[in-house]
């Protein structure tokens, strides 16, 4: 498992590309905002992949998107016409840094491990604290949600019917989520606590990770190679300057 900034990797994410969108299309999903090939460019998008120990094949991955970047947050762009409130929720948060987990995805070779589901959302929430984030975001599947409370995440019901909304198709159900609490993870379960901060305490490291009676060696590689070129600040100022062009939007069309 290795994390990177998307403009730092371009190869690696056009796999990351070619494999979700396989998957998305194996279950008859054709149009996903956030499957849409601008994070690619943006620098305020970090990707975390399972991947062969050479690098030529992907098996998973998921992004984190920092609000501030090139394009909204994919909570955003799917939900935002169906209740435009989206915008002032994720500008709440925005303003002390915050992002979104999307893009979760594995192939059938690593299915019934937990690599492309529970590993791979735990390493999401662990670089939170590299990129230094506050919060972050999810909409999260029926089968998914169980998964994201236990690592902390909780129900956000002031948008949509009750935080839910039919994405990406109108026969699944996706649900709203936030973690409040990425750095101390008050919320999540101990075990999935621990297991995070193991991975914080040594980002890049050789583990025998035990899930449902199976075992399977995983190499960590998530510290995130140059952070130096990566400035939060900015990226929250840029945000915000988005949130009031909206704002500046509204009024035009509330005003005709």
């Amino acid at each position: 498992m290795r994390a990177f900034r998307a403009v730092d990797d371009p190869k690696t994410c056009e796999l990351f590309l070619e494999g979700h969108t396989h998957v998305l299309t194996s279950i008859g999903v054709t149009k996903v905002t956030s499957s849409k090939n601008e994070w690619l460019s943006n620098p305020a998008a970090f990707v975390m992949v399972v991947e062969s120990l050479d690098g030529k094949k992907l098996y998973g991955g998921v992004r984190l998107h920092v609000a501030g970047g090139t394009e909204p947050l994919p909570i955003e762009q799917a939900t935002g016409m169906l209740d435009p409130g989206v915008f002032d929720l994720v500008w709440e948060y925005a303003q002390h840094g915050t992002g979104e987990l999307c893009g979760l995805w594995n192939s059938r070779e690593i299915a019934g491990y937990g690599v492309g589901s529970i590993f791979l959302s735990r390493v999401c929430v662990a670089i939170t604290t590299q990129v230094g984030l506050q919060s972050l975001f999810a909409l999260g599947a029926p089968y998914t949600v169980k998964m994201a409370e236990n690592i902390g995440y909780v129900r956000e019901e002031s948008i949509g019917n009750n935080g839910t909304f039919y994405y990406p198709k109108l026969d699944l159900l996706a649900t709203t989520l936030i973690l409040k609490d990425p750095a101390t993870l008050v919320r999540a379960e101990e075990e999935e606590r621990a297991a995070i901060f193991k991975l914080r305490d040594n980002m890049n490291q050789v583990r025998v990770e035990r899930l449902r009676n199976k075992e399977i060696t995983i190499h960590y590689q998530i510290e995130i190679p140059h952070l130096d070129r990566w400035n939060l600040k900015d990226t929250i100022t840029n945000a915000q300057k988005t949130f009031l062009r909206k704002r500046i939007n509204e009024s035009d069309i509330s005003f005709f």
